[in-house]
């Protein structure tokens, strides 16, 4: 099976959603006699770069699954931001309660909800290379790209950042000779516009260049029904670009330069007052009665503006024995976002108050005003192809971080009440080694190793407060917190080829990840700090692979020591860091594709994910609304104070149990040159708890959502209608745990059409 054979394209057919072979830079697109000829042929070889080398993913002995061409296209047109990638491969969640600037990745269970802009992540996302480290980063648009990878669990004697959950991996269409040029547009629901396009050329013979661009808007389509006018919430302006630049002057030296920038402007998440009914989880309308996605009642201000900007350089050189690489990179941002935090209208000491009961409005605003993260890696790698292979190298991160933090008296206040000023620096330094060895039985073993050592230090202030009566309020003379460790992590791997078509293989890692500071004081007077954190994870499978069908089975097992875990919301709307004696994980992955016939694909995915916390003396600060705490009480919650209770055995948020995505995808020729085509996508999981806590309200059952999209395309065009959350689903998706019972749900159902063409 470790034969390339019958390769088909370097973005990926995709275990997990897939129509076609299809370049990822040609998706409106294809060849429609490659089309057939890969049908009679069978699925073929899925390339992946897991192990920073092209290498069939069926023989690589780790958990990676891929997202389809075709899915990635289908989530674009209908506007949806990176968040729109959850659950398209088992075991992945996405999330944010900022919007479409601050993604939070999960994989396994494993992930963080914390909220405050230096939040750390288990789960790292590495762009072209280089991961990104802070969360207004990670939100950076998916367009123009070669391929998806989601590689579960503990990560690091390859990538430059070591991660104990998994690696969220995107590669773009790079330039050269075998780059498609290709635009398309499309408009739906809420004048919803996405436009796309990705273009190259050579230069000369040795230097060629491509620009790719992506612009999605969608007009304000809530209706803040105690504002002015119909539509006042939840339109945006998305902008990213990227130019590169590839050098080629020798056949061994190749320099890629590449820039990128994104803007975005708009409503920041739209929260939701008393969303949930008190004794349930269903959702409520604004008047109490049947919910109504357009209808919210709010008397805060709300916007969000985010800018982005890359600069980085990749150099290889082919010395023969070895090939030398050099990643370079500096990213910048700055972020504005304010929101209404009650997600409601008045409060109880004034003549009106809604949706709902409101003790006291509440609404606050944060910033990056300058966030700076450099990474350089160099690294080396063997060339043979066969025997003893290696690569090592060595890995520098330095990032500093400004977040100031605002809380006003009044919803329509432009001048703070209190401000809170954070300054975070840190910096990661890793030396990493992972070796191969191909015997001639079958058998492949593998093994690395990386040492980490990381330092943070964070300032934070409260540099005035001018809140009468707030407890715990007056001005906070600056503190500092320093972190700092050094960590040995390592893996160990081996997989055996029964035959041409099943492989075998098993792994063992130990991930880790670097303290955490938080210094998020605007309603309190201390800062946190939570330590190192490591994870021991064991996982084994099989792999199989015949001419129509391809099926991949893991089992996996982990053991979280320390595990950092943020206890937000509460009484004071505190974002506070503590660790966790340990969280158990345990679970199951199951992918499978297959072509029965000329022009049908089936793919599908499903996972199941135990990820429980086991301390049995953690304990945490509950709902400060009328909620109906389910755990044990740690002692009797004084009058008007929120109830302090035990949470061992409780899943950890944000974490399914079962996910499952499926597609089906048929295509057939009626004229010479076109096809008539048909594709959708799903995507199911089970229930999520929003907090720590476990509780009536706070969570959702579970969700649906699913896409279709017919259409004709020739070589040249692609022309279809599309549905973005074809069923509605209207499902709660997070929750603000402060003074009432607060949410915010998925994106609506998108209907619209898209033309693209090829050139």
């Amino acid at each position: 099976m470790r034969r390339l054979h019958t390769m088909l394209s370097l973005s990926a057919l995709a275990t997990a959603t897939a129509l076609t072979a299809t370049p990822a830079a040609a998706q409106v697109t294809g060849d429609n006699d490659t089309m057939l000829q890969d049908a009679e042929e069978g699925i073929g070889v899925i390339v992946i770069t897991a192990q920073r080398r092209e290498e069939n993913l069926q023989d690589v002995p780790i958990s990676v699954a891929t997202v389809g061409d075709e899915t990635l296209a289908a989530i674009n047109a209908g506007g949806a931001d990176i968040r729109g990638l959850a659950g398209r491969v088992p075991s992945l969640n996405i999330e944010s309660s900022f919007g479409r600037t601050f993604p939070r990745f999960y994989i396994r269970g494993l992930g963080n909800t914390d909220f405050d802009l230096n939040a750390s992540q288990p789960v790292s996302l590495v762009y072209d290379e280089v991961v990104l480290e802070n969360p207004i980063l990670k939100g950076f648009p998916v367009f123009d790209l070669d391929r998806v990878e989601v590689l579960r669990g503990p990560q690091g004697t390859l990538f430059g950042r070591n991660t104990p959950a998994g690696i969220v991996k995107f590669d773009t269409v790079k330039p050269g000779f075998a780059a498609d040029n290709y635009a398309k547009a499309s408009w739906g629901s809420y004048n919803s516009i996405t436009a796309e396009t990705g273009v190259g050329t050579m230069l000369n013979d040795v230097a060629s260049i491509r620009v790719s661009a992506l612009y999605q808007h969608r007009d304000d389509w809530i209706d803040n029904i105690d504002a002015p006018g119909d539509d006042n919430l939840e339109g945006y302006d998305d902008i990213a670009a990227r130019v590169q630049f590839l050098l080629e002057p020798t056949d061994e030296l190749s320099l890629r330069v590449t820039g990128q920038y994104r803007k975005q402007e708009g409503s920041a998440r739209i929260f939701r007052a008393n969303l949930f009914e008190t004794g349930s989880n269903d959702l409520v309308g604004v008047d109490g009665g049947e919910f109504v996605r357009s209808e919210i009642r709010a008397d805060g201000l709300n916007f969000q503006e985010l800018e982005n900007a890359n600069l980085s350089a990749h150099m290889s050189f082919d010395a023969g024995v070895v090939t030398l690489y050099s990643i370079t990179s500096y990213w910048g941002g700055e972020l504005e976002s304010r929101g209404d935090i009650d997600g409601g209208f008045g409060a109880s000491f004034l003549p009106e108050m809604g949706p709902g009961f409101i003790p006291f409005p509440a609404q606050s605003q944060d910033n990056i005003p300058s966030l700076n993260q450099f990474t350089q890696e160099l690294r080396v790698a063997s060339n043979n192809d066969g025997g003893l292979g290696y690569q090592m190298g060595l890995f520098y991160m330095n990032e500093k971080l400004d977040i100031e933090s605002f809380d006003f008296s009044n919803p329509t206040d432009t001048t703070p009440a209190a401000i809170v000023n954070q300054r975070q620096e840190a910096e990661a330094f890793g030396a990493f080694a992972s070796f191969t060895y191909d015997t001639d039985t079958g058998l492949t073993l593998q093994a690395g190793g990386r040492y980490n050592i990381d330092d943070k230090t964070l300032f934070a202030e409260r540099e005035f407060d001018t809140r009468p009566g707030f407890v715990g309020g007056g001005p906070v003379e600056g503190m500092t917190l320093d972190a700092s460790d050094q960590v040995f992590t390592w893996d160990a791997s081996a997989l055996y080829e029964v035959n041409d078509s099943v492989n075998l293989f098993a792994r063992v890692a130990k991930g880790y990840r670097a303290p955490s500071l938080q210094g998020r004081i605007l309603f309190d007077r201390d800062m946190s700090r939570a330590e190192s954190e490591t994870t021991m994870s064991y996982e084994a499978g099989i792999k199989t692979s015949m001419r129509n069908v391809m099926f991949n089975l893991t089992g996996y097992l982990f053991t979280t020591d320390d595990l950092q875990l943020s206890a937000v919301g509460g009484g004071t709307n505190a974002n506070l860091l503590l660790n966790a004696d340990q969280v158990d994980g345990a679970g199951v992955e199951a992918e499978l594709m297959a072509r029965p016939m000329r022009g049908l694909t089936l793919t599908a995915g499903v996972s199941y994910n135990s990820a429980k916390i086991d301390d049995p003396d953690l304990v945490v600060e509950t709902c400060a609304a009328a909620c109906t705490v389910l755990d044990p009480a740690f002692a009797e919650a004084a009058p008007f104070q929120p109830a302090i209770v035990y949470i061992d055995g409780n899943q950890l948020p944000q974490a399914p149990e079962w996910t499952a995505n499926w597609t089906l995808g048929y295509e057939h020729p009626i004229t010479a040159d076109g096809d008539l085509y048909i594709f959708t996508d799903w995507y199911y999981r089970s229930k999520i708890n929003f907090f720590l806590y476990e509780s009536v309200e706070f969570n959702d059952d579970h969700l649906l959502e699913g896409g279709l999209r017919i259409g004709y395309k020739t070589d040249a065009y692609d022309v279809a209608l599309f549905a973005r959350n074809i069923l509605d689903d209207a499902s709660a998706v997070g929750g603000i745990d402060f003074n009432n019972l607060t949410g915010f749900v998925n994106e609506p159902r998108i209907l619209g059409a898209e033309v693209g063409v090829n050139f």
